[in-house]
């Protein structure tokens, strides 16, 4: 027990101990009910029971303050969210997927509990990812200056993961208010923790992290817990900095209702894990102190199961979600342009390159918005402003509050970027996913996570991220300097995907991304960041809307669809084919590839009746055959040829100039290719 104890047998006011034990009991009865429903086909197909963690649970509630805290709790948290002000009800229907459950309307899966109005967050199954987005949210904490605590919540054996690492490192590195609670019961499924890390208490794998301090308590013990978390608390709100509670728990079930504790643990440790159980030592407790009587604490347990049956009972009356709702809240709406509906523009000034348009409109929305950040790696170091300079003399502007570095941890950036945007929505997040976009890979999970964000909380919170990435070859750069990613992420619903190829509609599309709700992954030609063919001139308050393409040249005989580097290439084919063999060919910069904007392109087909598909990524299973398909199935009887396709070799990109021309389109294999096709 700990020596500075505000909380003890004695010491705890009589009204506190009966909430705690109506707490517990409560949480205990709907612990054991879930399997039951799965059995009865009602629900709560995934159910991680808590018993045995009881006394931590209930301290991280208790000192949670759903008006200035954030909670990111875990699937086994079901006491947590009860103790820091869930009700029964809303525990059951969210263990049966109800239409009500206040976590996402069933969308997500069962066992999770969020109450996002409350700042409970709504975090996903992807084991102990949302540390790195509580690191976000404390950071928003810390910039605005406002009262509160972050508190994340975990097993121990999801520490084994590499982004936890990378959320501890980022916490104490910029001192931010985090309580991370790590829950101890021994087992990563059926995985010893000895499986695990070397050290008994995982907690003590950080204690050489500078600004942290780590506390370990009985998380079986519900006073030792309430003062450890306590404690916790008060050192965060005193001195800023992180904290690690390491509780010591039991499991008392299987992992989950899928998981057969029975094969891999003995009688013995089967016959210990009941023997402390926490519940029932509390209980002996408010006896043996003479707090409560038996009747008083009868009286309690049958008001539990008053509550449990009214829950049941409201639960079995909820709606199930309308199957005509699956397309609502997969991307919020995006921000409109009144005065460039089309992304089109007539102005004539001086010519700028593509890293001019985008460096300028970078400032121009961070000084149209002040609460917008950015940050990446090699993002502000003195005069350099990322690993292209897109970034260049942004610190200096806005400062390192809102333009910064961050460590090279790619989880880390997008991770706590998803984490920071949920702090209010009137943030902006932007960052350089990765200082080339075949580094962007390690990220991958908190993409994943953050695409489904807005549905998976049922429209209650959308990451407003713009991640900027810089993507494509002809540049020399080989293996991760010269690859195209655009293939895997169009594939994500809930994100948007742009690939600009001249300076005009780089700056209108990063305005547009800048100003919207929702995930948007900018990826930009590095290789035309400086080149004169992609200089434009760009208005100063230009927009593009997403998916709208743009035709580069009209044409009537065949029509060529492409974006980023090849638009370039294929204009020039266009230009050499017409002087040289006559035909008319019509140029479809799509410049948005998710939403796609598949009037233009059924529209050109349908009048040139031929199409060649060209882009820089590999031709199989790049993104040019979901154009095909798509022109396949909707305008099959307009086609007077196959749909054909140019793209990179199925290899790797080679580091040689003259490995990577021979891998690469360009305008003789463009040119060649729509001879060919023309003279179907």
């Amino acid at each position: 027990m700990r020596k500075d104890k505000k909380y003890s047998i004695k010491k705890t006011d009589k009204e506190t101990l009966r909430k705690w034990y109506s707490l517990m009991t409560v949480g205990r009865a709907l612990d054991d009910r879930a399997p039951n429903y799965l059995k009865q086909a009602i629900g709560w197909s995934y159910h991680a029971p808590y018993a045995g963690h009881d006394g931590i649970q209930l301290a991280i509630g208790q000192v949670f303050d759903k008006e200035h805290d954030h909670l990111f709790p875990y699937y086994r948290d079901m006491l947590t969210a009860l103790s820091s002000g869930l009700t029964a009800n809303e525990i059951v229907l969210n263990g049966i997927s109800k239409a009500t459950d206040v976590a996402g309307g069933g969308r997500h899966m069962s066992n999770h509990f969020a109450k996002p109005a409350w700042n409970i967050h709504n975090s996903s199954s992807c084991t102990g990812n949302h540390p790195l987005q509580g690191v976000g949210t404390a950071r928003a904490i810390k910039r605005y200056g406002v009262k509160g605590v972050v508190i994340t919540s975990q097993g121990e054996s999801s520490v084994s993961e590499g982004y936890v690492y990378e959320a501890i490192n980022g916490a104490t590195n910029e001192k931010l208010p985090v309580l991370f609670v790590f829950q101890d019961n021994g087992y990563g499924i059926s995985v010893p923790k000895k499986d695990q890390t070397a050290n008994r208490k995982v907690a003590n794998n950080f204690t050489g992290f500078k600004n942290l301090k780590i506390i370990h308590c009985n998380g079986k013990d519900v006073f030792d817990s309430m003062n450890a978390m306590t404690e916790a608390k008060e050192f965060i709100e005193t001195h800023g900095y992180p904290v690690i509670v390491h509780a010591n728990c039991v499991r008392i079930h299987s992992h989950s209702n899928s998981d057969r504790h029975e094969l891999y643990r003995d009688d013995y440790e089967m016959n210990y894990v009941q023997e402390y159980d926490p519940l029932a030592k509390y209980r002996r407790l408010l006896i043996r102190y003479n707090r409560f009587t038996e009747e008083e604490l009868q009286e309690i347990e049958q008001q539990t199961k008053d509550i449990v049956k009214e829950a049941h009972k409201v639960g079995l009356a909820a709606p199930d979600p309308d199957p005509k709702s699956i397309f609502d809240f997969v991307i919020p709406e995006a921000y409109v342009s009144e005065k460039y509906p089309e992304g089109l523009h007539n102005y004539e000034g001086e010519p700028k390159k593509l890293i001019e348009g985008l460096n300028e409109t970078l400032k121009a929305e961070f000084r149209h918005n002040p609460d917008t950040f950015i940050w990446g790696q090699d993002m502000a170091n003195k005069d350099k402003g990322g690993i292209f300079n897109v970034s260049k003399g942004m610190q200096q502007e806005f400062g390192p509050e809102r333009v910064f570095n961050a460590p090279i941890a790619e989880d880390f950036i997008l991770g706590t970027a998803n984490g920071m945007s949920r702090f209010s929505q009137k943030l902006r997040i932007v960052v350089e996913g990765a200082e080339f976009a075949d580094y962007f890979w390690p990220a991958m999970e908190q993409l994943v996570d953050t695409s489904h964000d807005y549905w998976r909380s049922n429209g209650q919170f959308s990451p407003n991220i713009t991640v900027r990435l810089a993507s494509g070859g002809y540049i020399g750069g080989g293996l991760y300097h010269s690859q195209t990613i655009e293939g895997t992420l169009t594939t994500f619903p809930g994100i948007r995907v742009v690939y600009p190829s001249y300076a005009d509609d780089a700056a209108g599309l990063l305005r547009t991304s800048m100003r919207s709700k929702g995930l948007t992954l900018f990826l930009e030609p590095k290789a035309l960041y400086n080149s004169p063919k992609a200089a434009a001139p760009i208005p100063d308050d230009f927009e593009v809307p997403f998916g709208k393409a743009r035709i580069r040249k009209e044409g009537s005989d065949m029509t060529i669809i492409t974006y980023g580097n090849t638009t370039h290439m294929c204009v020039e084919t266009a230009d050499k084919i017409e002087k040289e063999e006559g035909y008319s060919i019509e140029v479809i910069d799509l410049r948005s590839l998710s939403p796609l904007d598949e009037d233009a392109i059924l529209k050109s087909v349908k009048k040139t009746g031929k199409v060649l598909i060209v882009h820089e990524d590999k031709i199989f299973g790049g993104f040019g055959g979901e154009l095909a398909a798509l022109i396949t199935e909707k305008a099959f009887e307009f086609l007077d040829a196959p749909v054909k396709r140019v793209g990179s070799t199925y290899t790797p990109v080679g580091f040689n100039r003259i490995l990577e021309k021979a891998i690469l389109p360009n305008t003789g294999k463009i040119t060649e290719a729509a001879v060919e096709l023309m003279k179907y």
